[in-house]
């Protein structure tokens, strides 16, 4: 591969649960929840420019240029490194917006962690996954690359190994506001604490989920015809609903019965992320 041009995956996440402590002083939500990647996501290229021009070559509707997630990790990592170079950057998108599976985050971690190796800036990961979290909460853990439990507004992170099942993820066709469903009056927010590790079984639930399913009847009813084969979870604070099996072509199975009717993927998952095996292979 020529040292001007690098391609590398943009994994999904999974919540594997959500629980809501408290609102702060400073209106974020103190929450734990449980992260682990899919071995499926949007794939990204990035090609070298020597004049400082950052350009995402992909449009994203209703999304300016430079209010992508892509654009500001490049342009804050230009600025905090005070590189001189620039990147041509462009997204095969196949991870849906307001789904909860992280495509935003990802392709942000993607973008900090491809340029650090393209523009040769030997920043650690600790540095990195600090400028992540001033682009969003969730931005940390792709940085970091593996499956952890989160605290705080989901940035201290503690490596986790949860089992790595084959998952059915479906898709219902609407965009859930992470914001519109913090501020619902009737969110849960005072979920008492878990001190256990691993998180004890029982405690996988979603605390978004009675408002996401009042509000978007799409949502519920994926949830209530996946929650027929398996235990069916909503994933953050988005539409995605997924349920987890022993086997690819169990989760398959339900996937030809399902997705006539529903958007949907099976994926691996996976506690260590697609992009960091693939950064790895590159070292």
């Amino acid at each position: 591969m020529p040292d001007n041009r690098l391609t590398l995956p943009s994994p999904a996440k999974l919540n594997l649960m959500l629980h809501i402590l408290g609102r702060r002083e400073d209106g974020y939500h103190e929450l734990q929840t449980m992260f682990q990647f899919l071995d499926y996501g949007d794939e990204i290229t990035y090609a070298l420019r020597d004049d400082g021009v950052i350009r995402l070559h992909t449009e994203f509707p209703g999304v300016p240029h430079d209010s992508n997630l892509i654009v500001k990790a490049a342009k804050k990592l230009q600025e905090q490194s005070a590189c001189s170079l620039g990147v041509d950057i462009w997204i095969d998108k196949i991870l849906p917006m307001g789904g909860g599976i992280g495509g935003g985050s990802s392709n942000a971690a993607t973008t900090l962690l491809g340029l650090n190796h393209l523009w040769q800036l030997g920043w650690d990961e600790d540095r990195l996954a600090g400028l992540g979290l001033t682009l969003g909460a969730d931005v940390p853990v792709f940085v970091r690359g593996h499956a952890a439990f989160a605290e705080g507004v989901g940035e201290k992170l503690t490596p986790v190994d949860p089992e790595e099942p084959w998952y059915l993820v479906l898709v219902p066709q609407v965009s859930v506001s992470t914001a519109e469903i913090f501020s619902d009056p009737l969110l849960t927010r005072n979920t008492p604490p878990i001190k256990v590790r691993p998180v004890p079984k029982g405690n996988s639930r979603n605390d978004c989920l009675p408002v996401v399913t009042r509000r978007y009847p799409e949502v519920r009813n994926a949830l209530n015809l996946l929650g027929k084969f398996t235990e069916a979870k909503l994933t953050g604070t988005g539409s995605c609903v997924f349920g987890g099996f022993p086997s690819k072509a169990e989760a398959d199975k339900v996937s030809a019965l399902l997705t006539e009717t529903l958007t949907g993927f099976v994926a691996k998952g996976s506690n260590v992320s697609m992009l960091h095996r693939k950064l790895r292979s590159l070292l």
